[in-house]
């Protein structure tokens, strides 16, 4: 869209511009009137022309000599004043940038300049008659597109990127009466939904404890069992909201968990949900966030960036896993999907659920605090039994590829009882290192301070946190001799041993290495559920939300990683993750049984492990916490620093320290700086520095002047730098 000619004076435009940068910048408007607030722009920046959004707009005052805003791309405000709240509330909170905030949350396409506009479209759906076998009469694109189709409704746009087949054979598809076009406006009716099972008197009792507190804000923990029925209740409570013409937006931790809940919503609602995740064809979810923006579906469902959507009718939040770390991104801005749902709901004055099995430890203190209200569901639905739950002492014992024994005895009872094994084992690749069996040499990776996993099936030698990839050495380079040894056991170790052991039996691995082509993680998924491979083999992608009706034993080969890290929030991850992959087993009919190897079977944290007492871990854990000044009875913000010179990095960190020192107010302590517990990485070194307080508010106060200041200093220009509000990682 062309900007049209002002009538009066010129105007100073502010805009937020997508770069790692703390502030907005003043763009002349010129002769042409400048764009209403919210609105993207597209803007010089250097040498490069970027898409930005007006964050304000005042009046020229000085002579400064300022570019041009190059076009405006949007008639009207792509973002609200609460949508813009909530986005300046997020960079304001986690101390992010705030043109990188308003980028994280918008598409691709969007950001890209791409037209924002959204009309009911026509959508192509599978007729009764087709289906997932392989026809000679169809080629092999217009058969991925009725597959695409039997998954859910598509547009032409979307079935052309996820198939590649073009309109006219999506022409011929419909005159052989296996796919048929509608528009979402022709009044066609959504499907009907289906019964739905009975609710357990605890399912029952939570409901009518969710709405007798309204309809305005309240946070409410669902803290139910695995295989509850936690989802039941979100849903009952989300169709309340649908039927009063609300939207609902659910958020899950990983893409792996939206499959499941689209299928649930389907059926349960009996409603075509909008779905958002970074495994989205670009033009498809640039659709489905304009239609949520245009308050069409009714249900949004997504992963962590979807809190960002606007819905303009939004009426109701829940968070699934509430205390999955994949609700904390990482790198870029660190913000957590998970506070700024709960501020979004706050904000919004409407309720959110957030559920999970094994809740996080600051869930469970804003309980005690009296800032949540918490619901329990203790027993599972239906009447299944939770699975038994042994430790395994393989100290002394010898180790077949990581399995001791009695694990593979007792896989073998199971398999032959018709049942179906998972074997857990949170660390990918075939070894995680390898050594020279004269000399003790170990390969490590010449970029950071550890060492190469090896990757069999590849014949390579990588690491996990920088990348780097090299072919296994031929002779070593310490002593010249040609014996290695991989040492220790990985998910495809373990493929490759049980693959032997049980070669009748077919043997399925989960792990990033194997769901990296588009739809991968979904067809294993589904194959693990319809128990067509009756062993499974996976990292922590299986340990939560799945329903394998199958599963009767779960071996949890390597208990021990959690109980002596440098991260003190290493032994609450490890419980969740035991007590989340032990609950897939014993759903349905079959009783579940869980064996967790161990070097450490006295280990007090083990010993609640095997009464199932996660509530018990929960108290014991929340203590010691509070005891030492540890989040979530303190709070901590985290500066980190890499740059080619440790010594330039510590140098930047202390000068920051000494700033900080007289800018907080008192009650904040700023501790030394120190080299990261792993020092060198990608070629950098790295080093962090940590602030802490009893209170957020004097670490709030204090965060943009004191970013500002130590962004100044000469050294920052040579350092890769960030700050991490809430952080979830210590290392």
């Amino acid at each position: 869209m062309a900007l049209d000619r002002a009538s009066g004076s010129r105007k100073i435009v502010e805009v937020a511009v997508p770069v790692p940068l703390y502030q907005c910048f003043d763009y002349d408007s010129g002769d042409l009137n400048p764009p209403a607030i919210g609105t993207r722009v597209q803007v010089p920046f250097g040498r490069r022309r970027l898409v930005g959004i007006v964050t304000g707009t005042h009046d020229h005052r000085d002579e400064r000599s300022l570019r041009s805003l190059e076009s405006a791309l949007d008639a009207s405000p792509l973002f609200e004043p609460l949508d813009r709240e909530l986005i300046e509330w997020t960079a304001r909170y986690f101390a992010a940038p705030i043109g990188e905030v308003y980028s994280l949350a918008m598409p691709v396409r969007l950001r890209a300049g791409a037209p924002a506009e959204w009309s009911p479209p026509w959508r192509w759906h599978a007729s009764e008659t087709a289906t997932s076998q392989t026809s000679t009469k169809l080629g092999r694109r217009q058969q991925a597109a009725i597959d695409a189709l039997l998954k859910k409704p598509r547009t032409d746009a979307h079935l052309r990127e996820v198939s590649g087949l073009d309109r006219r054979g999506l022409e011929r598809l419909a005159s052989l009466g296996l796919v048929r076009q509608v528009t979402d406006s022709s009044g066609e009716q959504p499907a009907a939904a289906a019964p739905a099972p009975a609710l357990s008197a605890a399912q029952s009792e939570a409901l009518q404890r969710i709405g007798d507190r309204g309809t305005g804000f309240h946070a409410t923990l669902v803290d139910g069992v695995t295989g509850s029925g936690k989802t039941e209740v979100y849903l009952h409570a989300a169709r309340q909201v649908v039927e009063q013409g609300g939207q609902c937006l659910i958020l899950v931790p990983e893409i792996g968990l939206v499959g499941g809940m689209i299928e649930r919503v389907r059926a349960r609602l009996g409603l075509e949900p909008c779905v958002l995740h970074s495994g989205m064809a670009d033009g498809e979810r640039a659709e489905q966030w304009l239609a949520a923006r245009a308050g069409h579906p009714q249900v949004v469902i997504g992963t962590r960036s979807g809190v960002f959507v606007p819905m303009p009718r939004l009426g109701l939040i829940i968070v699934d896993e509430e205390h999955d770390g994949s609700f904390k991104q990482e790198d870029g801005c660190r913000y957590s999907a998970r506070s700024v749902a709960i501020w979004r709901a706050r904000q919004r004055n409407v309720p959110i659920l957030l559920g999970s099995a094994t809740p996080s430890l600051e869930s469970l203190h804003l309980v005690d605090a009296g800032q949540f209200h918490r619901v329990v569901l203790p027993s599972r639905a239906g009447g299944a039994e939770l699975p038994r739950v042994r430790l395994l002492d393989v100290r002394a014992q010898q180790l077949d590829h990581g399995l001791c024994f009695e694990s593979q005895s007792q896989i073998e009872t199971h398999l032959q009882a018709g049942g179906q094994v998972l074997v857990f084992l949170n660390r990918r690749g075939y070894a995680p290192a390898v050594m020279c069996h004269t000399c003790g040499w170990v390969a490590d990776c010449s970029r950071c301070d550890a060492h190469l996993t090896l990757h069999r099936g590849r014949g390579r030698l990588c690491c996990h946190h920088c990348g780097l990839e090299t072919g296994p050495p031929q002779r070593c380079p310490d002593c010249g001799d040609r014996q290695f040894a991989g040492i220790g056991a990985g998910t495809e170790r373990l493929e490759h041993a049980l693959s032997r052991r049980f070669a009748g039996e077919a043997v399925l691995r989960i792990d990033r290495d194997t769901t990296r082509r588009v739809g991968e993680l979904d067809a294993r998924i589904a194959r693990a559920e319809s128990g067509d491979a009756r062993i499974l083999i996976g990292t922590q992608m299986l340990a939560k939300g799945h329903n394998f009706p199958n599963l009767s034993l779960v071996v949890v080969v390597d208990a021990d990683q959690g109980l002596f890290s440098a991260d003190f929030r290493a032994a609450e991850r490890m419980a969740q993750g035991i007590f989340q992959v032990g609950g897939r087993a014993g759903r349905a009919e079959r009783a579940g049984e869980v064996l967790i190897q161990t070097h450490h079977p006295d280990h007090p944290l083990l010993q609640q492990l095997v009464r199932g007492d996660y509530s018990g871990f929960s108290r014991m854990a929340l203590a010691e916490r509070r005891e030492a000044g540890m989040p979530p009875a303190r709070h901590f913000v985290m500066l980190r620093a890499e740059g080619a010179a440790q010594d330039a990095v510590l140098a930047w960190l202390g000068e920051s320290a000494r700033i900080g020192r007289g800018l907080f107010d008192p009650s904040v302590a700023i501790w030394d700086p120190i080299p990261a517990p792993m020092a060198r990485r990608a070629g950098r070194h790295r080093g962090q520095l940590l602030l802490e307080c009893d209170r957020r508010a004097p670490l709030q106060s204090g965060l943009s002047g004191w970013i500002a200041a130590i962004g100044a200093l000469k050294l920052a220009r040579s350092l890769r730098w960030s700050v991490d509000v809430d952080p979830q990682s210590m290392l």
